[in-house]
């Protein structure tokens, strides 16, 4: 599985400007030079129309960085899920302002710590004509972003689970910011008390489609894992380079050699699944689900380890404040529990090969 020329072009490109911009600055050029929140959405609705793997090279970057842009939950959750639901009215209205990043979106989906689609417990109820929604619930680890004007909103109705489109500002629906170990993800606690929407799609069809935004979000998370771990892993070598112990680089000595060689060798194997993630999305939409367990397993496990080895190798410098390792380790126990631990993708993958009992 190997990257075309023009997207490792697009690596170079995305690399160029957060090099350049920092933080939440990085978002305008990144959107309006690059158009990295148009990589996945079809021209129609003017994107650029390309697909998982070049949102996998733009994670990747992201990761690397630790960058806190809403390319996760603006271009992968809000745009998967309105391209999922196949509703072209909701599409046409909100897809082009997303790639252009002139709008942002996010994807209000979880309750309690579970990412299942069966555990939506927010209410919808019609209102007089059955043309608006009225939702009621509590919605958590909504990834989040200053400037958030389109929420979609998971919600059980008597047709089932269902979607629908809450303005960020609507009465009745009220954001509030939360405390997290990983500082460098923005997210916020949604309460809906009788927030108006609109229903997005049909009616009944939310697991499906949240299934299938579940496994490209964790694709994309996974690559986003595997450019975090690399960076830890350049810099972690760097270090065993300069700091000298005993009269010697400690890059020197064999223990270090073989902690170092094991991290690499988990970057690698998280590399690959992560790109067989990617790939299937594109190629083979049938495997995405088992693939995308594997990715989301594989990479959470592999960017903690390569995390905590990054602090350990460091030494004392790695644990204080004025280091970058400790924003690693944060970011990979966020990024690890983030749509779900890697136990529950192992389970589900066990699920899907008929491996239970």
């Amino acid at each position: 599985m190997r990257l075309t020329e023009e997207q490792e072009e697009l690596r170079s490109a995305v690399r160029s400007l957060l090099t350049r911009h920092e933080g939440e600055a990085a978002w305008r050029p990144l959107a309006e030079q690059v158009g990295v929140a148009a990589l996945a959405v079809p021209e129609e609705y003017g994107g650029a129309g390309g697909g998982a793997r070049d949102v996998h090279v733009v994670m990747e970057e992201l990761g690397r960085c630790l960058s806190p842009l809403p390319v996760l939950g603006s271009a992968v959750l809000t745009a998967g899920t309105l391209l999922a639901s196949g509703d072209k009215e909701a599409c046409g209205r909100l897809l082009p302002p997303l790639a252009e990043g002139r709008s942002v979106g996010t994807l209000a989906w979880a309750e309690q710590g579970s990412w299942d689609p069966a555990a939506v417990r927010t209410r919808a109820v019609p209102g007089p004509g059955g043309g608006t929604w009225f939702l009621s619930g509590v919605k958590e680890h909504v990834l989040d972003w200053p400037d958030m004007d389109v929420l979609v909103v998971a919600a059980r109705t008597a047709a089932g689970v269902s979607l629908f489109e809450v303005a960020a500002d609507a009465p009745g629906a009220h954001r509030e910011p939360v405390v997290t170990m990983d500082g460098t993800r923005s997210q916020a606690r949604w309460v809906l008390d009788g927030a108006e929407g609109r229903p997005v799609g049909v009616a009944g069809d939310g697991e499906r489609v949240l299934a299938h935004v579940r496994d490209l979000a964790c694709a994309a998370l996974a690559a986003e894992q595997v450019g975090a771990a690399e960076r830890c892993l350049e810099l972690t070598v760097a270090h065993a380079r300069d700091r000298v112990q005993f009269g010697r680089a400690i890059g020197s000595f064999q223990a270090v050699k073989h902690r170092l060689a094991d991290a690499y060798v988990l970057v690698e194997s998280a590399r690959s699944a992560a790109l067989g993630a990617a790939f299937a999305a594109d190629e083979d939409p049938g495997a995405l689900p088992r693939a995308a367990a594997v990715a989301k397993s594989v990479c959470s496990e592999a960017f903690s380890a390569v995390a905590g080895e990054t602090i350990q190798l460091h030494g004392g410098i790695g644990i204080t404040w004025e280091h970058d390792a400790h924003r690693y380790f944060k970011r990979a126990h966020g990024a690890g529990e983030l749509f779900g631990p890697p136990a529950s993708h192992r389970a589900r993958l066990a699920a899907g090969l008929g491996l239970t009992s």
